[in-house]
């Protein structure tokens, strides 16, 4: 495979990564996602600075018994960001639903998501994130847990 080719399908791997220990709540699995010293900003946690925080972030952001969904795409990979190997540029559109513990959607949100990934010791890594919120919908109040 080329270069390009071989990004692209190491990057697709980590959003796939991510978006299972999203799903699955398996927040103790970040580092197979995220550089050590990543950093981490979004609308809702601010900004989040290296991968403990991260970790912390997640696990007490979740709801007890909600279940979530995540799907990426819209995945394009820039080259070389400075002649390394480090790559920058997917910014892909991010689906998010969750779900009560019955099933039932009752919150959705698009992002739109911009990382920069790196080649560390342990592999390709997410070394930072920006995400943007871009739309949300809500159950109506009657209609909430």
């Amino acid at each position: 495979m080329d270069t390009t080719t071989t990004d692209r399908a190491e990057v697709t791997e980590l959003f796939a990564r991510l978006a299972v220990l999203l799903n699955q709540g398996r927040h103790e699995e970040v580092h197979r996602v995220y550089a050590d010293d990543v950093e981490v900003r979004s609308p809702k946690g601010g900004v989040l600075r290296g991968i403990d925080e991260v970790a912390a972030f997640l696990e007490g952001v979740r709801a007890a018994g909600e279940r979530t969904h995540h799907v990426h795409g819209d995945v394009p990979v820039d080259g070389p960001a400075d002649g390394t190997a480090g790559r920058r540029g997917p910014r892909p559109g991010r689906w998010c639903s969750f779900h009560r513990p019955d099933g039932r959607l009752h919150r959705s949100a698009g992002l739109r998501v911009r990382c920069t990934a790196a080649d560390t010791p342990a592999g390709r890594r997410f070394t930072r994130v920006d995400i943007a919120l871009m739309w949300t919908w809500q159950a109506a109040p009657a209609d909430r847990p």
